[in-house]
């Protein structure tokens, strides 16, 4: 990933610093030489999560009404500053993937959310890249 110059040193400013999203963001990051600091004044550009929420919902339901099937969905909102400028203006992103469910499978369909989650997250973070390439 090309990175332009403004996000050199960046500051995620966020709630949850150990959220899913924000640890695979950083991990990008720093992936593409950006320096990740401590503090918005040490930094040349905020990249800023004003919202992350990750749930799951019942898609459908058998005729005995048992779920069957679940849909697991991300959605942040971010932007990016860059001193008194705003690089990306507000963006809200949502990426979902759905699977079925068998009550009598359970412990292999927990393992099944979580790594559709992650394949989630790691979409999201490919998707902001991307944004942040364009600048």
């Amino acid at each position: 990933m090309r990175t332009p110059p403004e996000m050199a040193r960046t500051f995620i400013d966020v709630e949850d610093r150990n959220s899913l999203f924000t640890r695979e963001l950083r991990t990008q990051l720093r992936s593409a030489d950006v320096d990740i600091v401590d503090t918005a004044a040490a930094a040349t550009a905020t990249l800023s999560i004003v919202f992350e929420q990750t749930d799951q919902r019942v898609l459908s339901v058998s005729a005995r009404n048992v779920p069957t099937e679940y849909e697991v969905y991300y959605t942040i909102q971010y932007l990016i500053d860059a001193g008194t400028r705003r690089l990306i203006e507000p963006q809200t992103l949502t990426v979902t993937r759905s699977y079925t469910y068998d009550s009598t499978l359970v412990l292999g369909k927990a393992r099944e959310e979580e790594l559709l989650r992650n394949a989630i997250v790691e979409d999201l973070v490919r998707i902001v890249l991307k944004q942040i390439a364009t600048l």
